[in-house]
């Protein structure tokens, strides 16, 4: 059964949070994404995800527990900018027995903390700053913002603003949030672009400030987690894998504190008891073995394959035959493995896919694919796509001119692409795409680091000239 924790709203808190009006002038001015969504419909799908959520993880039903982070979220909402907070939003908050550095804000309030996020942490305002980021998702609506932009089928797919180059393709939470709903975005609402995770981690230094945190305390918290990634056997925080590095984390965190004026510390003594009753409980549960960690095939983030940042073989000569259901054929290096999600084939060689400092990153290989296209002009369409990614991924250039080509006798365009490299350096990425009958578009994407592009070239051509669409016309 379900702990109802009554607890204080923003207009009992307000007393208690003061701010600084010298302190607000020179703090960086954060403003919400395009969003074509309401705050109302934010609850909604949030409420229906945590439902789900609330079914399938490991719920703490502890009344101290409960209440002390009820009362901390509380002083966290009170503290945000009433410009912000939509009056409609359901904040709750939950603790979750599972044992990775985790916590996540699902659209409209709802916010789940597991007990690793108390374990590791040193002091409350290391707990507050991680709440405070995930609250900021919640108040720029991060969540209904990447569903906006997934209506793009580039984005919507998931394909190379959310799976190329090292970019992050989501966490094991992402996984519990159900897959229906008018939004039909799944687990894209837990993927956030690097740009939503400087948002968040500006607007929750603020708000730490406002509710006399030093901001500082989260600045040393992802530092925690960074550092658990590298000592990790599998280097994967499940906070890492939804909510990438946007780079210099902790310089520009360090750096608006300097412009904030902190308002009088909370009473943080109930702290250390709460840590020894989180201790005192049954041991967290690993994600993984909630059912809901695993990658099986047909879902959204497929397992590794090998360990990406080792040496990667070159391509055997043998090639073996791939099907995407009635779409297409073709013939890939026999050694390879195929990996299925819900919307894409990736064929990869060993080291090719997998996770690499608590990312998941996809940087040899080939991937198959279809996206709705808004026009029967295939540059058009796929400018379009193309456009949408690089708006998504700030290092991902097109790298020349488009060719025509064909694909299965089919009028093709080859798209080049230049993304940075999550091995370091740069990544070669070329997208070829096709109509189908119906008008979709059809892709076959490779990738591969600029310094072994001429190794992988002929086995790419060989793949691309072996496809044949499948589809009736």
């Amino acid at each position: 059964m379900e702990l109802s924790i009554p607890s204080a709203r923003a207009a009992a808190l307000a007393t208690a949070v003061s701010v600084s009006v010298a302190g607000l002038v020179a703090q960086t001015v954060v403003k919400l994404p395009k969003n074509k969504y309401t705050p109302t419909q934010d609850v909604e799908l949030g409420r229906e995800a945590a439902a789900e959520v609330r079914k399938k993880y490991p719920i703490i039903h502890d009344q101290r527990i409960a209440r002390y982070l009820n009362k901390l979220g509380d002083r966290l909402v009170a503290a945000a900018p009433p410009e912000l907070n939509e009056p409609v939003y359901e904040y709750s908050f939950t603790p979750v027995n599972l044992q990775e550095i985790n916590a996540f804000a699902l659209p409209g309030g709802p916010m789940f903390v597991n007990r690793g996020m108390f374990d590791a942490a040193a002091s409350e305002g290391e707990v507050a700053g991680v709440m405070a980021h995930e609250l900021s998702h919640v108040l720029l609506r991060h969540g209904t913002a990447n569903a906006t932009k997934a209506e793009n089928p580039w984005l919507q797919l998931g394909q190379i603003a959310g799976a190329v180059g090292g970019a992050v393709v989501g966490g094991a939470a992402g996984a519990a949030i159900t897959q229906g709903g008018q939004f039909g975005v799944g687990t894209v609402l837990l993927r956030y672009s690097r740009d939503f995770e400087k948002q968040a981690d500006l607007l929750g230094a603020q708000i730490m400030a406002r509710a006399g945190y030093d901001p500082r305390a989260l600045a040393h918290m992802f530092e925690t987690i960074e550092a658990d990634s590298k000592k990790s056997a599998g280097g994967n925080p499940q906070w890492l894998s939804s909510h990438p590095d946007p780079g210099n984390r902790t310089q520009y965190i360090n750096k608006e504190a300097e412009s904030l004026t902190m308002a009088s510390a909370p009473d943080s003594k109930e702290f250390e008891p709460i840590k020894a009753a989180f201790a005192s409980l049954p041991r967290g549960k690993a994600t993984a073995n909630t059912g809901r960690g695993r990658a099986d095939s047909g879902s959204d983030t497929p397992p590794a394959v090998g360990t990406p940042g080792q040496p990667v073989p070159r391509p055997t000569s043998e090639f073996r035959d791939v099907a995407g259901g009635r779409l297409f054929r073709a013939s890939v290096p026999a050694d390879w493995t195929s990996l299925l999600a819900k919307s894409s084939i990736k064929v990869v060689p060993r080291n090719g896919y997998g996770q690499l400092d608590g990312q998941t990153v996809f940087n040899y290989g080939v991937e198959f694919g279809v996206a709705r296209a808004a026009t029967r002009d295939l540059v058009a369409a796929t400018n379009a796509w193309v456009n949408a990614a690089t708006q998504e991924n700030r290092d991902l250039h097109y790298a020349g001119a488009q060719q025509s080509t064909r694909i299965s006798q089919r009028p093709a365009v080859a798209t080049p692409l230049v993304n940075r490299s999550a091995l370091g350096g740069q990544e070669r990425i070329t997208v070829y795409t096709a109509f189908l009958a119906d008008g979709s578009l059809f892709y076959y994407l490779t990738v591969v680091p600029e310094n072994d592009a001429d190794a992988f070239q002929e086995t790419f051509r060989r793949i691309g000239d072996s496809i044949r669409l499948t589809d009736s016309r």
